[in-house]
């Protein structure tokens, strides 16, 4: 199983398997969120398979399904309630866990911080968000107070 740490509270990761939930509740994870699309890959498990592994784990899980490439203002809303809602720490997955850096990223720069840390820990983690400095940037712009 791939997991990699963003931050103390947040940690990425690759597409899970029902068999990977119960060692995610007994590494101290309290939630997992997917961002894959139901039927992305024809290998994936759905969904509700990974919920309920995660609720007889102890575990909460979302759905908040990302298109590659196609990460909208709703998406990014959704995972920055998943976030301020659910105990941490957080696995986020998708098919390669750069989608859920991005939001991860653009949720954080969203509240204020700082785009070069974001860019740098998602870097530290396999995530290269570097082509999103732009979206990053506009995103922080959006949100900063006036």
């Amino acid at each position: 199983m791939d997991i990699r740490k963003l931050n103390d509270d947040f940690s990425v990761g690759q597409q899970i398997r029902t068999e990977d939930v119960e060692k995610l509740a007994e590494l101290g994870f309290k939630s997992i969120i997917c961002n894959r699309p139901e039927n992305e890959d024809a290998n994936q498990p759905d969904f509700a398979s990974i919920s309920k592994a995660a609720v007889d784990a102890g575990l909460n899980a979302h759905h908040i399904p990302v298109v590659p490439g196609g990460i909208t203002n709703h998406d990014i809303k959704a995972f920055a309630l998943a976030l301020s809602e659910f105990p941490a720490p957080i696995f986020a997955y998708c098919r390669t866990g750069t989608r859920a850096a991005a939001l991860w990223a653009l949720t954080e720069a969203g509240q204020g911080a700082d785009i070069d840390p974001l860019i740098h820990d998602a870097a530290l983690a396999g995530c290269d968000l570097g082509a999103m400095r732009p979206l990053l940037e506009a995103t922080a712009k959006e949100t900063a107070p006036r």
